[in-house]
């Protein structure tokens, strides 16, 4: 079987913000074209350590731009595949990036999706999806936690395992 997509979403799961600013969670302060990010501290372990069971790709808005910093930034090798959102495709009725993911992953691929504004749409969408998909929903004051790569990791090892859709 080939090794399971994962999706990134910056905002909300690396580039934090809605903490309070008084007692900010561990991380750093990066310009990113003019626009100042938090980085989570914990973000680039976190990835490399998904990165042993899943091919990473980044979903987010910033699209080629994530290649341009956050490789470096969160140690992480190369550039990644990024999902390419077409802005004159926006549904009434679903999540923004669904169009862009479903261009991008081939339905028969399992598929982990990290992100922080998950709907009801993404639901619907990730439970008729032929292949073992999983959302995992963060929230965009902490991240991406450890809990969150458990759970991540505990998935791809059930598919590993043969017990079908978690």
């Amino acid at each position: 079987m080939d090794r399971p997509l994962l999706l990134i979403d910056v905002d909300g799961v690396i580039s934090l913000f809605g903490f309070d600013h008084a007692a900010p969670p561990a991380g750093r302060y990066q310009l990113v074209d003019g626009i100042t990010h938090f980085l989570s501290a914990a973000a680039g372990r976190h990835l490399r350590r998904l990165a042993a069971e899943f091919e990473l790709a980044w979903c987010t808005g910033w699209e080629e731009k994530a290649n341009e910093y956050l490789p470096l930034a969160l140690g992480l090798t190369g550039p990644l595949p990024h999902v390419v959102f077409d802005p004159s495709e926006r549904p009434t009725q679903a999540h923004w990036k669904l169009g862009g993911i479903d261009r991008h992953v081939e339905p028969s691929r399992p598929l982990a999706w990290i992100d922080d504004a998950h709907d009801e749409g993404c639901r619907s969408w990730a439970a008729a999806r032929p292949a073992p998909t999983l959302l995992v929903t963060t929230d965009p004051a902490v991240g991406l936690t450890d809990q969150e790569v458990d759970r991540l990791l505990a998935w791809v090892a059930r598919l590993g395992a043969g017990n079908g859709r978690p």
